[in-house]
């Protein structure tokens, strides 16, 4: 029995190895020998490629096929199957085992620690498994049933084994149900791109529009790149599927152009495969030759894994395109393995702060030191710097008040046609009340999570014409923060979620211009002494207070908020 290496064409080995699974079918349901056949998905095996790489996967892969045609090959015949899955195949004569006992033991083989230097890895498989003839009593039917009574098996968990169950949920967009569909898809226009605006954080302005791809697949629905973008590299397909985005994107962009749209950028995702392409470079500025674009319109977008790629190809190619005047922006930064130094390295006008980190922001501590890094590391470097997945006015006031340079996400508008996204450019200004000028009015934020006190706060402080804003908690507390320009703080020491001490020291971090001040009917020296050493607190004040005083103190911070700001103007 013949294993086939990974490189071999999937559907060529897989119409090959179906010819041999033909003749045992044929034979079960003539009345012969039954069969069973095994449907092996190794678990999790995309964090394999993304964290080791597609070298250590290759090989991953071949040891494993070689390792169960070792240990199974006498009694079964075994081929690959899509990209990261196998195909059993055992006649149960009367010296077979089980079905079930014969797929714990294909399981128990691919849990044996496979060496791939420098790793050992510790792999495990999700087994199907469909009987001939009491299942099917054809081989296409066969196969998928064993494919989906993976998926069944999977809605209990991993590395499990399970026979096909009429009826069961399944799972359509398996990696191999992919791999089949995939192929023909560009023949039969099945691909759509939509497009996202993409905003300048200082006003608002529509400056740019991401062209994202879309699968409209008659058998598998509506597919996000993230699908099936890594089943194309492994057939090889996403060169032509590439090659169409270009030329599509940059013919859009020419008639924007012409609409009058002439300082507009169209950013496309470029894959690694693409980037490894001796031609690709000349397929590219034939494109926007063909287009008749200037190539400053067009934004190439990198994921940051592909710095890890052969770095050599990958940093001539970007180079060169960056000579020709193509812009760069290095996509999901912070998520991938590149470190610093290949950074400097390569030429890129732009990072995009992965969706991940903006989700977290204001409250979670984690998120915004990240995004707060990455905005400054990016200056540093002259880059801008672009925040994807934006969702919330609280994300926007954050990211304005750490000045993020642009901004993209469904606060401004999902991916949508290329005619809607024409409306949107006619629009010019998005979200135009969430830009408007701040107003330089003394604003005062109180926070309380004694609702009585908060009260009577708000009232003693109206009368000195303040903007107010009250908080009971401290997470309402950031979202203000985030979304107004606030100049002094009254906090509150003991609250049930943070003391004020500790929030206070977060906000100095985040907001360090603002004047901050505790307010407590309790007196714990040592804390109070170490937050006003660390510069934390501006004063801090005690219950009961006297109005006078109290009023007295806050006028007095925003004095000095008004001097500190003078003094850093240099006025």
């Amino acid at each position: 029995m013949n294993f086939h290496p990974r490189t071999e064409d999937p559907l060529r080995r897989l119409g090959s190895s179906e010819a041999r699974l033909g003749g045992l079918v044929q034979d079960a349901v003539a009345g012969g020998t039954p069969l069973a056949l095994f449907h092996i998905d190794i678990d999790h095996f995309r964090s394999i490629n993304e964290n080791m790489g597609v070298a250590v996967g290759d090989e991953a892969l071949a040891l494993m096929g070689q390792r169960l045609v070792d240990e199974f090959s006498a009694q079964a015949l075994i081929w690959r199957h899509g990209s990261d899955e196998f195909v059993v195949a055992m006649p149960r004569d009367a010296n077979a085992p089980s079905p079930q006992q014969f797929g714990e033991r294909l399981r128990d083989a691919i849990e044996l620690p496979l060496s791939v230097l420098p790793y050992t890895l510790f792999l495990s498989g999700t087994v199907g498994m469909a009987l001939c003839p009491e299942d099917a009593s054809d081989v296409g039917t066969l196969l998928h049933h064993a494919e989906n009574a993976v998926s069944q098996a999977k809605h209990e968990g991993l590395n499990l084994v399970r026979r096909y169950t009429a009826g069961a949920p399944i799972n359509l967009r398996s990696d191999s149900m992919v791999a089949r569909q995939i192929v023909n898809a560009m023949a039969n226009n099945e691909f759509q791109l939509c497009y996202q605006p993409q905003i300048n954080a200082h006003d608002g302005r529509v400056v740019g529009m991401e062209a994202l791809l879309r699968w409209h697949s008659p058998a598998l629905g509506v597919l996000a790149p993230e699908r099936f973008m890594h089943v194309a590299e492994k057939l090889g397909v996403i060169v032509q599927i590439g090659d169409w985005v270009l030329k599509q994107v940059f013919a859009q962009a020419r008639i924007w152009r012409d609409r009058g749209f002439d300082d507009l950028s169209v950013a496309v995702n470029v894959s690694a495969m693409q980037l490894m392409r001796p031609s690709f470079v000349d397929e590219v500025l034939d494109a926007v030759h063909a287009a008749g674009i200037p190539a400053s319109m067009v934004v190439l977008e990198v994921r940051e894994n592909t710095l890890a790629k052969d770095m050599s190809v990958v940093h001539r190619t970007l180079a060169h395109l960056h000579r020709q005047g193509i812009r760069l922006t290095l996509d999901d930064f912070g998520m991938g393995d590149s470190n610093l130094d290949s950074l400097m390295r390569f030429s890129v006008d732009k990072i995009k702060i992965d969706r991940s980190f903006i989700k977290g922001v204001p409250n979670s501590s984690r998120e915004v030191a990240i995004a707060c890094a990455i905005i400054a590391m990016g200056h540093q470097l002259g880059m801008k710097v672009i925040a994807h997945g934006v969702e919330t006015d609280v994300q926007l006031g954050f990211l304005r008040r750490n000045h993020c340079d642009m901004l993209q996400g469904h606060l401004f508008g999902e991916a949508v046609s290329a005619e809607e996204a024409g409306a949107v450019l006619r629009r010019r200004y998005l979200r135009a009340e969430s830009f408007a000028a701040i107003k330089p009015d003394r604003a005062l934020l109180l926070l309380d999570d004694e609702e009585n006190i908060l009260r009577s706060l708000v009232r003693l402080f109206r009368r000195d014409g303040y903007r107010i804003f009250s908080a009971s908690n401290v997470n309402d507390a950031f979202d203000l923060l985030a979304t107004n320009d606030i100049q002094v703080i009254l906090s509150d020491q003991r609250m049930s979620d943070m003391s004020g001490t500790e929030f206070l020291g977060r906000v100095r971090v985040l907001y360090p211009n603002t004047v901050r001040l505790v307010l407590s009917g309790f007196t714990d020296l040592a804390t109070v002494t170490e937050a006003i050493n660390r510069g934390e607190i501006y004063r801090f004040l005690t219950k009961p207070w006297n109005d006078d005083e109290l009023r007295d103190h806050i006028r007095q911070a925003f004095t000095a908020h008004e001097h500190q700001s003078q003094l850093r103007q240099g006025i």
